[in-house]
């Protein structure tokens, strides 16, 4: 789950248990937010709805300020949190890919899994649509391995690359996120469209 100083002796079994029940929890937080609905989620785009751009951006806001209280108070080591590595080329390309398909449809992985379960026919195809895609990558990933392993960065954070501590980023990142919230607003107010709101 995560490396807590051994103040607490978590075995395997619990480790994954509480793995489990955190995803139910996310899930169900998911589908309650609203974001089983595609139409919610495209809204982001056209700018009638900014529901998640305000919970990813809270989210990682609180998750950030958790992880920072937790280290300062000594029950966290960040030390040695995993950061997952940066191959540049991968992640521009992989985001583009993501991206384009969040927008034809109308999810992102986490999200698909959230309708599926709820029973949305259209969720299931794209999940069905994510696994065939992981197995197409899987099996020609010896051609892409060169392209997918360059411009290779390490586990960076953007606090590390910005030069300042983790402190001035998370202050940083709250003011940004004020800011987008802000002309989030702005945009759902111009482009507010009452027809599909209501369905949702």
């Amino acid at each position: 789950m995560g490396p807590i100083v051994p103040l607490f002796n978590i075995s395997n079994e619990i480790n994954l248990l509480m793995a489990f029940i955190i995803g139910l929890g996310f899930g169900f937080v998911l589908e309650q937010a609203g974001f089983s609905s595609s139409r919610k989620l495209a809204g982001m785009f056209y700018g009638y709805d900014i529901t998640v751009l305000k919970v990813f951006f809270t989210a990682a806001i609180t998750g950030m300020l958790g992880l920072i209280f937790l280290n300062f108070m000594g029950l966290i080591d960040l030390d040695i949190v995993y950061i997952n590595e940066y191959y540049v080329t991968s992640s521009i390309i992989g985001g583009v890919i993501m991206g384009a398909g969040f927008i034809i449809g109308g999810f992102c992985p986490g999200t698909s899994f959230t309708a599926a379960a709820i029973g949305k026919i259209d969720a299931m195809w794209f999940v069905f649509g994510s696994i065939v895609g992981i197995f197409i990558f899987g099996e020609v990933y010896p051609l892409l391995e060169t392209m997918y392993m360059s411009n290779y960065e390490g586990s960076v954070k953007i606090s590390t690359i910005l030069g300042i501590r983790d402190g001035y980023f998370a202050l940083l990142l709250i003011v940004v996120a004020s800011l987008m919230f802000w002309i989030g607003e702005i945009a759902e107010k111009k482009f507010k469209r009452e027809d599909i709101i209501d369905e949702i």
